[in-house]
């Protein structure tokens, strides 16, 4: 019987299957971390108290980079080159979700509307990480290899999360809830199309590395745009509504390392 648990295990007992995985997930983390060291440093000087939140922010996307990097390591592995098509960071940049790379790399301070922006592609993408970690900390959390990583980039996932709903209800107060409305609209629309089409574009090259005959690779396929189906009817929702955390002021500290990876 297929089930997330067994879908998992499968790709992760197989070196080949797990080294594209762990190569994509540190892809995805290691351009989080330079996206965000380029925001906090153009942060205009009215918002300059976020500066050191999203910092914090691109240090915990550049630990979670190395941890898979380490994961790699431990199983003597080399990373692989990452297919564009699973490429998760850059095909949202491409459907023009959150900042371009171009406007990053120049020297030129953002704007409110970016910062606004940017929290908002935040908390769509952070909201599939969140539930994403969640899935692999209720099957893996006691894994002897993966356990450790698993625990500690669900607890940072989680405060992503929490820092972003705190801070865009900060925006919202003053005035720009409809504004933030309709970019989280925007976002969480062009994210499910993308997530089903990198999902899809996963699953394939997982398929053909472990073998699987057509009967599975089409179930898993049909699941994924059933999911997409359900997401695009109702399952958004969940992606942009705003609501202060329990989790206070989760990125207002030093970035914790990872020492027993890195």
């Amino acid at each position: 019987m297929l089930s997330a648990k067994s879908l998992f295990s499968e790709i992760l007992d197989h070196d080949e299957s797990y080294r594209l995985f762990c190569a994509i997930a540190a892809s995805g983390e290691s351009q989080g971390g330079w996206e965000n060291a380029r925001i906090a440093a153009l942060v205009p000087d009215s918002l300059r108290d976020l500066a050191p939140k999203i910092s914090r922010h691109g240090a915990d996307e550049d630990k979670h980079g190395r941890i898979f990097r380490a994961l790699l390591k431990k199983r003597r592995l080399k990373p692989c080159e990452v297919p564009p098509e699973t490429d998760y960071t850059m095909l949202l940049e491409r459907h023009g979700i959150g900042l371009a790379h171009e406007q990053l790399r120049a020297d030129r301070p953002l704007s409110e509307q970016d910062i606004i922006t940017y929290l908002a592609h935040s908390r769509v993408t952070e909201q599939r990480a969140s539930e994403q970690m969640e899935l692999l900390h209720r099957h893996f959390a006691d894994h002897p290899e993966l356990g450790r990583a698993v625990r500690m980039i669900s607890h940072d996932e989680d405060s992503h999360l929490a820092y972003c709903h705190e801070e865009l209800l900060r925006f919202a107060y003053a005035g720009r809830g409809r504004e933030i409305q309709r970019i989280l609209y925007e976002c969480a629309h062009a994210e499910i199309r993308v997530y089903r089409d990198v999902s899809l574009a996963v699953m394939a090259h997982m398929g053909r590395i472990l073998g699987w005959p057509r009967p599975k690779a089409a179930v898993l396929a049909a699941g994924i745009r059933a999911v997409y189906a359900y997401e695009r009817a109702v399952g958004w929702r969940r992606m942009v509504s705003l609501k202060m955390p329990e989790r206070r002021n989760a990125l207002g500290g030093a970035a914790s390392s990872a020492p027993e990876f890195a």
